[in-house]
This record gives C-alpha cells, sequence and structure tokens, in this order.
C-alpha cells in the first residue's frame, strides 16, 4: 500500500535525480525551442500543440511571460555589449550577471517602452492575458502542489531545484559565462563565446557565438564536432508535422576563383560577413606574431607584456571599442609596424564593404574589386592568399 504522507509515487534516491533532471530539461526545451527560437527570433513556426503546451509548461515551472522574455532578449542583441544590454558582464562584470541574472532580468521587463517596442509579435489570447500573464505566479505554486503530491517531502527540494535551473543556467551562466569566457566560431561585434561544443545540459544555448553570428537560425551548431540537442528535438517536431523550421545559417561553399568581383561574390561574402571575419583573423595570425616578434627590443616604447593574443584582440576590435591604455599601445604598434598597420587598415576597410548603406551595389563591388587587388599587391603573402580565398566564396 502506497504512503500517500510520502507521495504517489516512491522512487531510489537516484530515480529522484533523474526526474529533477527531466523536468528541468523540458523547461529548457521550452526556453530554446518556444521562447527563443520561434518566438524571439521567428526562427521556426510551431504547431499550436507543442506551442500551448511549452507555454503552459513554462507558465508551471519558471512565471516568465513570453511578451516580457522576448523583449529582453531582443533588447539583448540590438544593445548589445553597452550600458543599455540588460544583461552585459562586458559592462556589468560577470559576477553580477552569473549571480544576480534574474534580478537584471526582473529589472528589464519593469521598462514598458521596452516591452512595446522588442515583444511585438508574441501571444496576446485570453489564456496569455488572464492565465499566463494575468496570473503568472499561480503556475509555480501548482508546481509546488503537484510535486509535493507526486513525491512527498522530497517533492519540494525537486520543485526548488526546478525554480533555480533558469534562473541559474539562461539567466546566469548563458547571459554571463556566454559574454566572458569559452571559444568563438564567428569574431561577432559582441563578446559572445561559445561555452562548450556539445548543447546539452542548456537545450544547445551553450553554442552563444554561433546564435550571435546567426541569430535567426534554428540551429545553434555549425562545425562538425558540435551538437544542439534542441536543433534535434527541433527536427523530430519537423517530422511529426508539429514545427516548420524557416531559417537556418547558410553554409561556406567554395567555387573557382573570382579575378574580377562581381554583385554575386558581394552578396555572399556579406552573408558570410562573421566568417571572413573570422578566416581573416587566423590567416593574419602568423604575420602578426612574426611582427610582434620582430618590434620586442627594437621599440622601445614597445611594453613588454603585450601579448600575440592581446594584439591580435586589438586589431580586431574598432578603436572606439578599445581602452585609452589598450589605444595608445596599438597605435605604437602600428605606426612602428607597416605590416600591421596594412592588415589592420585593410581589416577595416573590409568591414566597411558591409557597414555602407549609402553605396550602390555597384560602388561596392568595385571597392571590393580595388581591395582585393591591394590586398595580392600589398607583399604580405597571407593577405594575398587571403585575397584569393575571399574570390572564391561561393
Amino acid at each position: 500500500m502506497i504512503d500517500s504522507l510520502n507521495g504517489l509515487i516512491q522512487l531510489p534516491w537516484w530515480g529522484y535525480v533523474l526526474v529533477t533532471l527531466a523536468l528541468t530539461h523540458i523547461t529548457i526545451a521550452a526556453v530554446t525551442i518556444f521562447l527563443h527560437r520561434a518566438q524571439a527570433h521567428r526562427a521556426l513556426d510551431l504547431h499550436p500543440v507543442p506551442s500551448h503546451f511549452f507555454r503552459f509548461w513554462l507558465w508551471l515551472t519558471t512565471s516568465m511571460v513570453t511578451k516580457q522574455w522576448v523583449a529582453v532578449h531582443r533588447k539583448h542583441h540590438a544593445k548589445c555589449e553597452t550600458p543599455e544590454d540588460p544583461h552585459s558582464p562586458q559592462v556589468l562584470g560577470l559576477k553580477k550577471v552569473l549571480w544576480q541574472g534574474a534580478e537584471l532580468y526582473g529589472e528589464a521587463t519593469r521598462h514598458a517602452e521596452d516591452l512595446d517596442k522588442y515583444g511585438r509579435g508574441t501571444p496576446d489570447d485570453w489564456l496569455e492575458r488572464h492565465i499566463y500573464s494575468g496570473r503568472n505566479l499561480w503556475g509555480i505554486g501548482f508546481m509546488f502542489l503537484i510535486d509535493l503530491a507526486l513525491f512527498g517531502p522530497i517533492g519540494i527540494t525537486i520543485w526548488a531545484v526546478q525554480m533555480i535551473w533558469i534562473p541559474f543556467f539562461a539567466a546566469g551562466v548563458i547571459n554571463g559565462v556566454g559574454h566572458y569566457w569559452g571559444y568563438r566560431n564567428y569574431t561577432c561585434e559582441d563578446a559572445s563565446t561559445n561555452i562548450v561544443p556539445w548543447g546539452i545540459l542548456i537545450g544547445g544555448e551553450e553554442l552563444h557565438n554561433n546564435h550571435h553570428a546567426y541569430g535567426s537560425s534554428a540551429k545553434l551548431s555549425s562545425r562538425w564536432y558540435e551538437f544542439d540537442i534542441g536543433w534535434l528535438y527541433i527536427r523530430a517536431l519537423e517530422t511529426l508535422g508539429l514545427a516548420n523550421v524557416k531559417k537556418v545559417a547558410p553554409r561556406v561553399r567554395w567555387g573557382e576563383v573570382k579575378h574580377f568581383c562581381d554583385s554575386d561574390l558581394l552578396n555572399t561574402i556579406i552573408t558570410h560577413r562573421y566568417d571572413v571575419l573570422t578566416r581573416y583573423t587566423r590567416t593574419m595570425k602568423q604575420v602578426c606574431a612574426r611582427e610582434l616578434e620582430k618590434l620586442r627590443g627594437a621599440v622601445p616604447n614597445l611594453p613588454a607584456e603585450v601579448s600575440i593574443r592581446q594584439l591580435r584582440r586589438w586589431l580586431s576590435l574598432d578603436q572606439k571599442d578599445l581602452k585609452e591604455t589598450e589605444k595608445a599601445k596599438l597605435m605604437t604598434l602600428l605606426s612602428s609596424s607597416p605590416h600591421l598597420e596594412t592588415i589592420y587598415r585593410m581589416r577595416q576597410e573590409l568591414i566597411a564593404l558591409w557597414s555602407r548603406s549609402t553605396a550602390s551595389t555597384d560602388q561596392l563591388v568595385r571597392q571590393l574589386q580595388d581591395w582585393c587587388q591591394r590586398a595580392e599587391q600589398s607583399g604580405i603573402d597571407a593577405l594575398g592568399q587571403f585575397s584569393l580565398k575571399l574570390r572564391s566564396y561561393a
């Protein structure tokens, strides 16, 4: 006979651990598939069945309101790494975002003008207005009673883990560590990183740099060794007719070298601009290392502590994004090395190809052709090789 005081379901200790992990994983899946990829970025359309299930589950386990979450996240992308970013560790510090991510999210949801501006297109039916938004705290109360009834006193612990899972891993780890530590596949304007290449624990959100490079992609993995479990679930839903993927990140393809640039090449380069910048940085790595080694001891004002990693970072940023001390050191290096000056200037000119909104397509094509010719005539072998690679994007 089941002892109702110990709950309707009695399990060994490891059974409770597995149940807790399963319940929190469903919540993670709801956040990454419904809130993030479907609602915030419109990367996929969900059938009403999974869509309503995810909304109901998030009401039970997080009390988060769809419009609020979407608005905060869209503002994060629009104002990334600036004082207006709701949760940038580059501005606020890693410790604050990691441990106070939920508080920062709560503060961001109190700006009504941001909710109206960034939260458009989210659900606005009777359930949303009267239940999920109007009584958003009721859900976690019901979840408490459900856990207590099913598992007895240990259900309180299961419920507590459910309540802290999203505030810590999503609001803290992804928003904090995901903009502070890890590896980068793409040289974005922000500081986003991939925490680990296997997106399982947080539903694929670990691949945060990939996401910032191609925000509207339903798939977050991009390298052969990366795994996005959220994408696996989306593909399963699509197979069942419960989801329709609208966008995924474009795959880089290679063709013959075009000796004369055209609009197709220009558009391809703009599409793959983050891949272009990443390859540029990697191609110039050895040249930068050799130049820095030459300058050591030869330039009296060169700080001894400047490393190749610092130099590569300075070269990959706009001067306005550098601290004054960093800018001064970079200027010393550039004035002392024609090769470094050329590499830095050519990178800035390359970025300008997709930054100029007033130039016509014909003008940009001519600028691209001129850029490639100057790169190949620069006397820097790596720069010439990169230009040929640039001409072969297809």
